[in-house]
């Protein structure tokens, strides 16, 4: 079968139409861009999906679900605790800035700062006096007054240890150390617990008949240099009842 060419295509070669220029030729942009395979893409987001974090990452994340134990989310995580976190619920108004630029520069806690400021303040004219027993097993520490106004009990007991004592509220009092090394010996009414080291046999402090609410304090059993004077008064303990009636203040000595 014969073919035959359009007109165009059966012009010679290297000719130019009348009053028709040829374009340069310019090759087409060719799409770098492969398209994957579909079954290729999903292997892809499947390893995506199952990719391990980095080793840090990891070590933190076992941490925190080691701490939470076994069934429980592990715990987020911490944040940092600043010096001045808690005062952030006081309405301090003007004095916020100066309450926290004196707990930086002093680097206190809340907690400490308060503590400061009451100690100043709660105990106004009061000394802290520090003490305890021989062998330093038993500890103390109580707030009064550095003028001590001590009391010698001439009862049955205190008469053969020399139980000289000045009297606080258990609010100022506070022991430190020792409350395994404490044992305690009553007679009578049972209302004095005359407590002692069990190691060292040293009463430092005891609380009293007069004031079961309070606490005795030995003055020789204090630290050295918070006492500035001492006033000794003597008590007629042989007969209790009626020293009792008798004095003015006395049994007032705990209360706050």
């Amino acid at each position: 079968m014969r073919q035959t060419r359009s007109n165009a295509s059966s012009e010679p070669r290297g000719q130019k139409r009348p009053g028709a220029a040829r374009a340069p030729a310019t090759a087409a942009p060719r799409d770098t861009t492969r398209a994957r395979p579909p079954a290729r893409q999903a292997r892809d987001r499947s390893r995506a999906a199952t990719r391990r974090p980095p080793a840090k990452q990891q070590r933190r994340q076992s941490a925190r679900a080691q701490e939470a134990g076994p069934g429980e989310p592990p715990p987020p995580p911490s944040t940092p605790v600043t010096l001045t976190s808690s005062v952030a619920a006081l309405d301090l108004g003007d004095q916020r800035e100066r309450w926290e630029t004196f707990q930086k520069r002093q680097r206190l806690t809340f907690e400490g700062a308060a503590k400061l400021l009451l100690d100043t303040f709660e105990y106004q004219g009061l000394v802290k006096h520090t003490g305890g027993c021989h062998c330093g097993a038993v500890r103390f520490e109580v707030w009064a007054s550095a003028d001590l106004h001590i009391f010698d009990c001439n009862c049955s007991v205190c008469k053969k240890k020399q139980n000289r004592h000045f009297i606080v509220p258990a609010s100022r009092f506070k022991l430190l150390k020792g409350a395994n090394s404490i044992t305690t010996y009553t007679f009578n009414t049972h209302k004095a617990q005359h407590t002692f080291c069990k190691r060292c046999g040293v009463q430092s402090f005891y609380t009293p008949r007069s004031n079961p609410s309070g606490f005795g304090i030995a003055p020789h059993c204090l630290d050295e240099g918070t006492v500035r004077s001492m006033v000794i008064e003597e008590f007629n303990g042989s007969d209790w009842e009626k020293a009792m009636k008798e004095h003015q203040t006395i049994k007032n000595m705990s209360k706050e």
